[in-house]
């Protein structure tokens, strides 16, 4: 904030154009030093994009600290002065354009959002959305890009974990990640001045607790699903656990994606949006096993045997919402009450206290369905890369990292091997100390 007792530097001139279409450069601009308090001050104009307009802003910038020797000075040493005509200099410059002087707010709304959902899934950019306009933008919408620096960065991440203290490590990973997008792409594009590097590169992030272990169903559980829940999202279940596709993937297929044999995975649809799936690696088709066939071939008798067309449509006849069917009819049944069987919303009056039906499984989510293909074929002693084509990953580290969960009777089962060796290899030892003769 410019500080109104001192004096502003003259404004410098806009760029004109003359007679002979000439374009003249306004002149160079040596701003203004100032003392105030410990420390010295450069005053300076810059021209600045907001809201899609160029305006011209007088700024403020902290230069040094007074170093003890400079106490008595009223006017700024050499040093200071060397400061401000580096920090000019970009200002100065010929190939300097102010019309690439955005605030972080404006580029990433114009420039970065715009490119991104180019390249992206639907479901990718909401969550990137959130993040942006619910997180960051309210902190940081308003900096400067070119100024913005490697200390502002790592302000900005140590201020979001301080005021949000249950707020997941990978949560600060994935706004890290953001924000290193957005610079990377400005660097890339000449928005950041020459020779910039990536402010984000070297900040690190503060401490956070870690995530909670993602959930991966098990067979009896999908089984049990299967048992109590209605259509159609009794198939919509099916699909997801015998097939792992995405809920947005499920929302996307037409009835040309099934021939009895795969489903074809070509497109995806999140909250109403159609668009390409998540990744060039997800696109394929997926092998049906029979119990799923059946499954599907039922549901599309019941429906009318339709050729072609959406597969799960609504009543308008757009593809319905995963999380519709997550509440009209998922929930209400494996939610149940364990005496009447009625889910807990209409126990309003009831002459008994709801109590869930344990015998039902907890719900985890759609994706829980996909860990659980993963997990179930690992058990089975399915490899890998195997798994990962399946489910269609690019890299099978995530395959192995983020789907394959090992259940309680593997990790058993392995240390039974380990403890066996151990007991052989001690047995071997034994044998052969006994056989030098070092043993009496």
């Amino acid at each position: 904030m410019a500080d109104p007792t001192v004096p502003s530097p003259s404004l410098p001139s806009q760029p004109t154009i003359d007679s002979k279409c000439h374009v003249t450069r306004p002149r160079k601009q040596k701003g203004y030093v100032f003392r105030k308090g410990n420390s010295w001050f450069l005053r300076y104009w810059d021209s600045v994009v907001e809201n899609g307009k160029l305006i011209r802003k007088q700024r403020c910038k902290n230069l040094a600290p007074v170093e003890d020797a400079h106490r008595r000075l009223k006017r700024p040493p050499d040093q200071v002065i060397e400061l401000a005509e580096a920090f000019l200099q970009p200002l100065n410059s010929a190939s300097y354009d102010s019309a690439k002087n955005l605030t972080l707010g404006d580029f990433a709304k114009n420039v970065w959002l715009s490119q991104l959902r180019n390249r992206v899934s639907a479901s990718t950019i909401d969550s990137t959305e959130y993040y942006w306009n619910h997180i960051l933008v309210p902190r940081c919408g308003s900096a400067l890009l070119r100024d913005f620096s490697t200390p502002a960065a790592q302000a900005l991440l140590n201020e979001i974990g301080r005021q949000n203290p249950s707020m997941r490590k990978a949560t600060l990973h994935k706004l890290k990640s953001l924000l290193s997008s957005i610079f990377k792409l400005a660097i890339q594009q000449g928005y950041m001045p020459k020779g910039s590097a990536n402010p984000i590169r070297e900040t690190s992030l503060p401490r956070a607790p870690e995530g909670e272990e993602t959930y991966a169903y098990s067979l009896e559980e999908v089984l049990d699903m299967l048992a109590v829940i209605p259509e159609p999202s009794r198939t919509v279940i099916a699909i997801a656990a015998f097939a792992g596709l995405r809920r947005s993937e499920i929302q996307g297929l037409v009835w040309e994606s099934y021939n009895g044999e795969t489903l074809k995975v070509v497109r995806s649809v999140w909250e109403g949006i159609a668009g390409e799936p998540k990744s060039k690696y997800s696109k394929g088709a997926v092998p049906v096993i029979a119990a799923l066939r059946n499954i599907l071939d039922q549901f599309r008798l019941r429906a009318g045997n339709p050729p072609a067309g959406i597969m799960f449509p609504a009543g308008n006849g757009s593809p319905l919402r995963m999380n519709n069917l997550l509440n009209d009819q998922i929930l209400p049944v494996l939610n149940a009450c364990k005496s009447c069987g009625e889910p807990e919303g209409d126990h309003t009056g009831a002459d008994h206290k709801y109590q869930r039906n344990g015998s039902r499984p907890e719900w985890h989510g759609f994706h829980a369905f996909r860990r659980g293909l993963a997990t179930n074929l690992h058990d089975l002693g399915v490899d890998d890369k195997t798994i990962q084509a399946i489910l269609r990953h690019g890299n099978v580290a995530v395959t192995q990292r983020c789907y394959i969960k090992t259940l309680p009777q593997q990790s058993i089962a392995a240390m039974q091997k380990l403890d066996t060796l151990v007991g052989s290899m001690c047995n071997q030892r034994a044998t052969a100390t006994k056989g030098s003769g070092l043993i009496n």
